[in-house]
């Protein structure tokens, strides 16, 4: 007796553990195809580039965890910090990744992605494993997406790995270095951003 309800105890863990991923892989592609196609969209119409740039901003906004970035980024830093100065580095990090995404993207006439795989790793995160189809001027790039998923109805873009490489790891060193490089001043870092920003 005991064996034939443990049995169906490790069943009815299986199935609910399998739907678990099942769902979170079939969420995480459906997001990344989604955003995919709006952003293809953008950069392949005759509109002005500034309205693209607003377009994609505004992708940008509702896809990607830009303060989980952020906060990320700025790696053990983050520590030393007071409320006052999380808050003023995660509005500062907001405008600096907007404007970057925006306008690097932006350069991407002809952008499309193709989802060819995905890999849950925990209920919480999926990697979505796509591609940026070859066209006569660069080949093919594989791009994985890091889906956060801990709220099925609102999934986030966490990073992306281009051709193996991390884009929010290397935006973390680049912080670091510049942080380390001023004697640990984060303001060093804040006055890079702003820099930035107001080009």
């Amino acid at each position: 007796m005991k064996n034939i309800k443990l049995n169906i105890f490790v069943l009815i863990f299986i199935f609910f553990f399998s739907s678990i991923t099942f769902s979170s892989a079939k969420i995480s592609s459906n997001f990344i195809n989604e955003i995919s196609i709006q952003t293809s969209s953008i950069l392949t119409s005759n509109e002005p580039r500034e309205l693209k740039i607003d377009k994609l901003i505004k992708i940008a906004e509702e896809a990607v965890d830009i303060n989980g970035i952020g906060s990320y980024t700025l790696g053990k830093h983050r520590k030393v910090l007071s409320d006052d100065q999380k808050k003023q580095y995660q509005k500062i990090f907001r405008n600096y990744f907007l404007k970057s995404f925006s306008n690097k993207l932006v350069e991407y006439e002809e952008a499309k992605i193709v989802v060819v795989d995905e890999d849950v790793k925990n209920e919480k995160y999926t990697i979505v494993k796509s591609k940026l189809v070859a066209t006569s001027s660069r080949p093919e790039i594989s791009v994985d997406w890091r889906v956060y998923t801990k709220d099925p109805k609102k999934p986030l873009i966490r990073d992306l790995i281009i051709e193996g490489l991390s884009l929010a790891r290397t935006q973390k060193e680049e912080f670091n270095s510049i942080i380390t490089n001023n004697d640990g001043n984060i303001n060093a870092l804040l006055n890079v951003l702003r820099e930035f920003n107001n080009k």
